[in-house]
């Protein structure tokens, strides 16, 4: 398998972080953890599929996929090919006008979005062609031609800045607070722009960063301190419905992201 990164167009940059182009030659599993971004996913060639406890679901051709709390293993056929759109947190709704926390911890065909034509049309030309820049440069046509609006809210943004410098670490209530709105308004907003709860999406920042921290070092009980849990079960919990695996098995993963 191989992944290559690329840029998007300079308008979308604001929203999207940034386009992943994944090649399978010979058929591949891989696991994909938790995330703050929604993802959008177009497969061009080949076959994709979800699994969930062993069943294999075939994936849409063109699917949005929202937030969710655990990992999940995708498998590609021999030859698959597809691009990721990995949008900013929270901006996802510039192109989109769904409330997005109804999109947790699920994965809807494109064709509940936008209409059947406009969507034949890109998968077409996406199949047809010639390489990945031709492919990027189709995708950012497309999605500038679908930008609904730009503001963003400026109150999830900043709410978003605190928890990634906290690394999680931050009450819901002292959050709001900090932001002069109370504790029900700012979940129900929060949720509907950035697909799910301060607390779910707080967590998974903590255990990303814990995910990072725990491949320069395999000390799980110095990994669960310093991510302030003080009760090593509650962290092998946490730890296991994030990945599906105990620390000790998840970093010997040959491939996850």
């Amino acid at each position: 398998m191989t992944v290559n990164t690329y840029i998007p167009a300079n308008v979308l940059k604001p929203f999207i972080k940034n386009y992943l182009v994944i090649e399978s030659n010979y058929g591949d599993v891989n696991q994909v953890l938790p995330d703050t971004s929604l993802v959008l996913a177009f497969r061009y060639k080949g076959n994709v599929n979800y699994i969930t406890e062993g069943i294999e679901t075939v994936a849409p051709v063109s699917v949005l996929s929202g937030l969710r709390k655990s990992s999940r293993l995708i498998s590609y056929s021999a030859g698959a090919a597809t691009i990721l759109v990995i949008f900013k947190p929270a901006a996802a709704s510039t192109f989109f006008k769904v409330p997005l926390h109804e999109l947790f911890e699920d994965s809807v065909p494109l064709y509940n979005f936008i209409s059947s034509q406009k969507l034949a049309e890109i998968e077409d030309q996406l199949s047809a062609a010639k390489n990945n820049f031709e492919r990027i440069n189709l995708i950012d046509q497309f999605l500038s031609a679908q930008i609904i609006s730009t503001g963003g809210d400026k109150l999830v943004l900043a709410a978003i800045e605190k928890l990634h410098a906290a690394k999680g670490f931050y009450k819901i209530k002292d959050l709001a607070n900090s932001l002069y709105i109370s504790q029900d308004a700012f979940e129900k907003k929060f949720r509907k722009t950035t697909g799910a709860s301060p607390k779910h999406f707080s967590s998974v920042i903590r255990l990303r960063n814990i995910v990072s921290a725990g491949k320069q070092q395999q000390n799980f009980t110095e990994l669960a301190y310093d991510a302030g849990y003080f009760d090593q079960s509650h962290f092998n919990k946490d730890f296991r419905l994030f990945t599906g695996q105990t620390p000790s098995d998840f970093f010997k993963s040959p491939s996850f992201w």
